[in-house]
């Protein structure tokens, strides 16, 4: 008989242990639970951090600048023709894109973000609509992507404007595209194509070809907007602007950049990039090659006659920088719409922006004199240290300042060279101190104070009489500066000032409100004509024979000087034509009505 030993029996607190250890460890699991529930309600779980890292592009380098397409836009059909020839008179194959429509409104809706402002949704299905156009005509997805890029600007700061290029590229990927080449030129940084190897190379000759070109195309598009409404011969001005314009484009087209000769290099050894730099500069501000052509464009618009005793309310233009500046769907067609309703339009030239943007730079400068990130001011027995830093400052501060003084006389050559007949720039510090009160100029984003600052100086300077001031809906720095407005309005109480806000749909609301707030500056503008009439002492009449017997006068190019207190060009007129006859005395042949009977 086997004996095998007897397992013990488990006594009563072993069974009681292991029950409550069971009990503890659920309660434990369930309080982990909660606790993680707890802290993901209040955002305190610990996530992994996914930082965005901006798409690797293909560069864009210069062996494919002759068989790569840069596209650009943004600006009037003017400055891009320009521009276009700049870039071609560079060894650039460029192409400049279609006016923003309503279908490029709706295509930049369907492959981009919700909420954007619509000059996003213009600019960015603008581009996307040029692509599939180009593959309706037989280009592949991956032949577009390969022979094409696109050269934008970019910013940063409190406004949309700062995340285009994100929108760009998200389109372009959902519209197929992906891969797609966007070169962005940043308001703060500038482009990252410095290498040598880059396919847009950014030197002194590209600054220069372009800002030329801009400055031809404010200046241009300005003197077209002055003589329009008063031309006797309607579609004469736009007919001759093609023309100028296309003149102007070859002009640009065929300009070398200024080099040293081979002869001179050779004696300048290793100065002689330092001496190309210095000759090419010299050669802008002494070269006529401009200003040459643009007298012979001078020549060309005035061959147009104009009646200016037309009676016109100018309605000068401010606003958000694209919405103020594009010409077609995306204000809603408003300058030409104006122009149908008897108005003037005086346009905002882009050159103000670039000296607004100078500006900024030598505020940011003084406000910030002497601080380095994370430092303080040394202490005042320290004169050496604090002498470096007025120098630093002050050398800073003086090549900003020969900057702006270089720009403006450069704008102002070229204002002379069109006849006078465009308005000078306008002083940023001027603008600045009228701004400033109700806006404060140190506020970043859009055109900051400008809108506000412009607003009262047209008014105040008597050069316009109603500013109109257009901007996306919902953009956030123009909202702002309609808020300052009401200070500014309830101040200046014969100031007419209209904000209008622009989308993709809405042209019959905003141009009703338009004529409303237009019917006010017609008023306006024929009391002031009438007054002056009757403070000179003549009739309608009188004026147009006067002007019939001195041809001269129906040139768009004649002289009219401005009289203080007036706005209107008409008024003006009837002021020169009252001096004039004065010093010929020329006296006015009226009829004089015999009763009979």
């Amino acid at each position: 008989m086997s004996t095998q030993p007897m397992e013990p029996k488990p006594s009563p607190m072993t069974g009681l242990v292991q029950i409550e250890s069971s009990i503890e460890a659920i309660v434990r699991q369930r309080v982990a639970e909660e606790r993680a529930r707890l802290e993901r309600e209040a955002g305190l779980t610990a996530q992994e951090v996914r930082h965005f890292k901006r798409p690797v592009e293909r560069p864009f380098t210069k062996d494919q600048r002759g068989h790569t397409t840069l596209l650009f836009g943004g600006l009037t059909w003017k400055h891009e023709k320009l521009i276009h020839g700049a870039l071609e008179g560079l060894g650039y194959v460029a192409e400049c894109l279609p006016t923003p429509n309503v279908a490029a409104f709706q295509t930049g809706k369907e492959f981009g973000n919700n909420g954007q402002c619509n000059p996003t949704y213009f600019t960015v299905g603008n581009l996307v609509q040029y692509l599939q156009h180009l593959e309706e005509q037989g280009l592949s997805k991956q032949e577009i992507i390969d022979r094409y890029v696109f050269f934008t600007a970019g910013a940063c700061g409190p406004c949309r404007f700062g995340m285009y290029e994100a929108e760009y590229r998200l389109a372009l990927r959902n519209a197929g595209f992906d891969g797609f080449r966007v070169l962005l030129f940043q308001q703060s940084g500038g482009l990252n194509q410095a290498e040598a190897e880059a396919g847009l190379e950014m030197n002194l000759d590209f600054f220069l070809a372009i800002l030329n070109a801009m400055n031809c195309g404010d200046v241009l598009n300005e003197v077209a907007y002055a003589i329009r409404p008063f031309e006797v011969r309607p579609g004469q001005t736009d007919e001759t602007l093609e023309r100028v314009v296309e003149y102007m484009h070859e002009v640009f087209r065929n300009k070398q950049p200024w080099r040293v000769g081979d002869k001179l290099a050779r004696y300048l050894g290793g100065f002689k990039d330092t001496a190309e730099y210095i000759g090419k500069f010299l050669n802008q501000l002494r070269s006529d090659e401009y200003t040459g052509a643009l007298e012979r464009c001078r020549d060309m618009f005035d061959s147009i006659e104009v009646d200016r005793l037309r009676v016109k309310p100018i309605v000068k233009i401010t606003g958000e920088f694209w919405a103020q500046t594009t010409e077609g769907d995306g204000n809603f067609n408003m300058f030409r719409f104006l122009e149908r309703e008897g108005a003037q339009v005086l346009v905002e030239p882009v050159g103000t922006w670039i000296m607004y943007m100078l500006h900024q730079v030598v505020q940011k400068y003084r406000d910030f004199k002497g601080l380095d990130e994370g430092a303080v001011l040394p202490p005042l027995w320290r004169l050496d240290k604090r002498a470096k830093i007025e120098l630093d400052y002050r050398t800073k501060v003086a090549k900003l300042k020969l900057a702006e003084a270089i720009f403006r006389r450069e704008y102002q050559r070229i204002v002379d060279a069109l006849g006078g007949l465009a308005h000078p720039l306008v002083d940023q510090y001027e603008l600045q101190r009228m701004g400033h009160p109700f806006y404060n100029s140190r506020a970043g984003g859009g055109e900051g104070h400008l809108e506000v600052a412009k607003n009262i100086y047209y008014s105040n300077k008597d050069l316009c009489h109603m500013v109109l001031s257009l901007k996306p809906f919902g953009c956030m720095p123009s909202t702002q500066s309609d808020g300052a407005q009401a200070a500014v309005v309830s101040l200046y109480k014969d100031m007419i000032f209209l904000p209008i806000e622009t989308s993709g749909e809405g042209e019959i609301n905003a141009h009703s409100r338009v004529q409303m707030a237009l019917g006010e500056a017609k008023n306006k503008a024929k009391r002031e004509f009438q007054e002056v009439l009757e403070k000179t002492g003549l009739t309608l009449d009188d004026c147009r024979a006067f002007v019939d017997a001195h041809p001269e006068m129906k040139r768009p190019m004649y002289k009219v000087p401005h009289h203080k207190g007036v706005v209107g060009v008409a008024a003006n007129f009837v002021l020169h034509i009252a001096e004039r006859m004065k010093r010929e005395n020329w006296v006015p042949e009226r009829k004089v009505m015999v009763a009979v009977g």
